[in-house]
C-alpha cells in the first residue's frame, strides 16, 4: 500500500496540472465589424443610404469592440438602483446607475443611434437610423430602449410649437446625466408612460385625471399646463428628462409631455414607486411611478390623446422589429463563432452535418428578419410623399413588429443550444441574450394587439391591402412556390376581414410574403430557394417544427454556403 501510495504521490503533480490546460475552448465574438462583415446589411446600406456607410462601418466596429462587450456585461451586472430621498432626507426620486451604463449612452448618442434620421436631409434617413438600431441591439438592448424610444418623440415634439426646444435637443450627440433644466442641456433622454394596472394595453381605461392650471409662455411658446393625478404601472427609463403621457381631461383620455424639472429650475412632482425586478432588460430602469400635483403640458387637442400617442407608434414598432433583428443577427453570430472555433469529433462543431442544418436555418430566419424590418424602414422614409408606401406601411410596420419580435425567442433558444452548457452562464453574453429576446413582443403592444391592428388598417381601408399585394405583383409569374404563398396570403387576408379568430395566421403569411418579397429581391439563390421551400404554405414537409429540420429540399453544400454568407465574426 505505500508503494502505491508514492507511485501515485510521485507521478501527481504532472497529471494534475496537465489538466488545467485549456484545449479546445470557442474563441470570443469580438474584434470583427459587425457591419462591413454583414453581407446582408452591408448591402442594404448601399443599395438605399450609401451616404451613412462610414457611420454604419463606425458603428459596427463598436459592435465587435470586446471592450464595449465588457460594458454590456457590466451594466448588467450592477443594476440600477432607485434612490428616493437623499442622505439629508430630501425627496429626489432619481436613479443610480453603474458608470458601464453612462459610456453605452454616450456612445449610443455619440454614434446618432436615437436621432440620425432626424439629424440628416439625406434620402433614406430612416432607413440609415435602420441599420444603426440594428448594430446598437448587437451591443446592449437596456440602452436600446432610451434610443428608440427618443427616435420616436421627436414625431410627437413636431405637432406642438412649445416642445420645439425639446425636438431641439432631442437630436443632440452628447449625453449629459443631470437634472440640468432642458435649455441648459446639450441633449436630452426621453420617456413614455402609458399603462396603467387596470388597463394595460386598453388605454382607454386610463384613471389618471388631468386639470387646467394655465396657459405661459414656455422657451418661445405658449404652453397649456394641466395637473396629472394619477399612476402609471410601467414607466421605463424613469430618470429621463421627460415623458409623454396620458389623462383624462373629463372622460377623454389626453396626451402630455411631463418635464422632470421645471422651467424655474425645481424638479417636478414625479415620484417613482419602486423599480420593477425584470427577467431581462436588467440594465435598464423601469418602474412604476406616480403623479400627484404634476405638472405637464398638453400635448394636441383635449381628449385626442390616443390618436397622438398612435403618431409615434409606427415608428417605436418600427424600432422594435428592427432591434429584435439586431437581437437575432447577434445570436447568430454568437453560435457561428462558438460552433466554428470549437472542434467535435474531428471537426469544428459548424462542420458536423446537423449543426450545418441549424446554423443556415437560422440564418435564412435572420436574413428574412433583417430584410423586412428594412423594408418597414425604407417606406417610413417615403410616408409623406408616397401613397403606396404609406399604405403598406399601415400593415407592414404591425406586422413585422410581431413576427420578428416574436421569432426572437426562437433564435435565442437555438443560439444557446449551439452553445451548450457555456451558453447558459452568466459569463457568456448568449445567457442575456436569452433572457432579452421576449421582451420586445410585450413592449409597445404584444402579437395579439399587433394582429389586431393589421386586420383593423385593412379593415378601414382596403387601399392598404391593394398596396400589400402591389407589392408582391412584379415578382409573381417567376417562381411557383411565391406565387402559392401569395395566393394562400389573399385568402387569408380575404378570410380574416370576416373573421378576427384568423388574425394571426394571416398576418404571420403577411409576414412571411413580404420576407419571401424582399429575399427574391436581394438573397442569394439557396437563400431563396431555401426559404420558398421550407416557409411556404403546404410545403410543411420540408420543414419541421424546430430549426435544423431543412429536409431534402437543400443538401449539406447549399447549407454550408449558406453558413458561410452569415458568417461575421473571424
Amino acid at each position: 500500500m505505500n508503494k502505491l501510495l508514492d507511485m501515485a504521490s510521485a507521478g501527481s503533480p504532472s497529471s494534475r496540472y496537465n489538466t488545467h490546460v485549456v484545449r479546445n475552448q470557442a474563441q470570443p465574438a469580438c474584434g470583427f465589424n459587425a457591419f462591413t462583415g454583414d453581407t446582408v446589411l452591408s448591402a442594404a446600406i448601399a443599395r438605399e443610404a450609401p451616404w451613412a456607410q462610414t457611420h454604419c462601418e463606425t458603428l459596427g466596429a463598436v459592435a465587435g469592440d470586446d471592450t464595449v462587450q465588457e460594458l454590456a456585461r457590466l451594466a448588467n451586472r450592477h443594476l440600477p438602483e432607485l434612490k428616493t430621498h437623499d442622505r439629508f432626507g430630501n425627496r429626489i426620486d432619481w436613479v443610480e446607475f453603474h458608470p458601464s451604463w453612462h459610456e453605452l449612452m454616450a456612445l449610443a448618442w455619440k454614434h446618432e443611434v436615437p436621432n440620425l434620421a432626424w439629424r440628416s436631409n439625406a434620402p433614406g434617413s430612416h432607413f440609415a437610423r435602420a441599420a444603426l438600431s440594428y448594430l446598437w441591439n448587437q451591443v446592449e438592448h437596456g440602452t436600446a430602449c432610451p434610443t428608440g424610444m427618443a427616435y420616436a418623440a421627436v414625431a410627437g415634439f413636431q405637432s406642438e410649437p412649445a416642445l420645439a426646444i425639446w425636438a431641439e435637443k432631442t437630436k443632440g450627440t452628447e449625453y449629459e446625466f443631470s437634472r440640468r433644466e432642458v435649455a441648459e442641456k446639450p441633449s436630452v433622454v426621453i420617456g413614455y408612460a402609458m399603462t396603467e394596472k387596470q388597463g394595460g394595453s386598453d388605454l382607454r381605461e386610463t384613471q389618471t385625471t388631468a386639470r387646467f392650471v394655465e396657459s405661459s409662455h414656455y422657451h418661445g411658446a405658449t404652453a397649456h399646463w394641466y395637473e396629472l393625478t394619477g399612476h402609471k404601472w410601467f414607466c421605463s427609463v424613469p430618470q429621463s428628462d421627460g415623458f409623454f403621457t396620458l389623462g383624462k381631461v373629463g372622460d377623454e383620455v389626453t396626451c402630455f409631455f411631463l418635464p422632470r424639472t421645471l422651467p424655474d429650475g425645481s424638479h417636478n412632482r414625479f415620484y417613482i414607486q419602486r423599480l420593477k425586478d425584470k427577467a431581462g432588460n436588467r440594465s435598464n430602469a423601469s418602474s412604476e411611478v406616480e403623479y400627484a400635483g404634476t405638472l405637464a403640458i398638453r400635448v394636441g387637442e383635449e381628449g385626442k390623446g390616443i390618436r397622438e400617442i398612435l403618431s409615434h407608434a409606427h415608428l417605436t414598432r418600427l424600432d422594435f422589429a428592427v432591434g429584435s433583428a439586431g437581437l437575432m443577427r447577434q445570436a447568430l453570430t454568437l453560435a457561428l463563432q462558438h460552433t466554428t472555433t470549437r472542434s467535435a469529433f474531428g471537426t469544428s462543431i459548424a462542420a458536423r452535418p446537423m449543426m450545418t442544418n441549424v446554423l443556415a436555418d437560422m440564418a435564412v430566419e435572420v436574413e428574412a428578419a433583417t430584410l423586412m424590418a428594412l423594408r418597414v424602414a425604407k417606406a417610413t422614409d417615403q410616408l409623406e410623399h408616397n401613397e403606396h408606401e404609406r399604405m403598406l406601411a399601415r400593415i407592414a410596420t404591425p406586422a413585422a413588429k410581431y413576427f420578428n419580435c416574436s421569432r426572437a425567442p426562437a433564435i435565442a433558444n437555438e443560439a444557446l443550444q449551439c452553445h451548450g452548457g457555456n451558453g447558459f452562464i452568466e459569463e457568456n453574453p448568449m445567457a442575456r441574450l436569452y433572457r432579452e429576446a421576449p421582451l420586445n413582443s410585450v413592449w409597445e403592444g404584444t402579437a395579439n394587439m399587433m394582429c389586431m391592428d393589421v386586420r383593423r388598417a385593412m379593415l378601414k381601408d382596403s387601399r392598404s391591402i391593394d398596396a400589400l399585394f402591389d407589392e408582391l405583383a412584379p415578382l409573381t409569374g417567376q417562381d411557383e412556390r411565391f406565387d402559392g404563398l401569395v395566393q394562400y396570403t389573399r385568402r387569408l387576408v380575404n378570410e380574416a376581414l370576416l373573421d378576427e379568430f384568423l388574425a394571426r395566421p394571416m398576418t404571420e403569411a403577411v409576414a412571411r410574403v413580404v420576407q419571401a418579397a424582399e429575399l427574391m429581391r436581394y438573397g442569394s439563390q439557396e437563400v431563396i430557394d431555401t426559404f420558398l421551400d421550407t416557409r411556404c404554405a403546404n410545403l410543411s414537409s420540408a420543414w419541421g417544427s424546430h430549426f435544423g429540420t431543412l429536409a431534402m429540399s437543400i443538401d449539406k453544400a447549399a447549407a454550408w454556403r449558406i453558413v458561410e454568407r452569415a458568417i461575421v465574426a473571424s
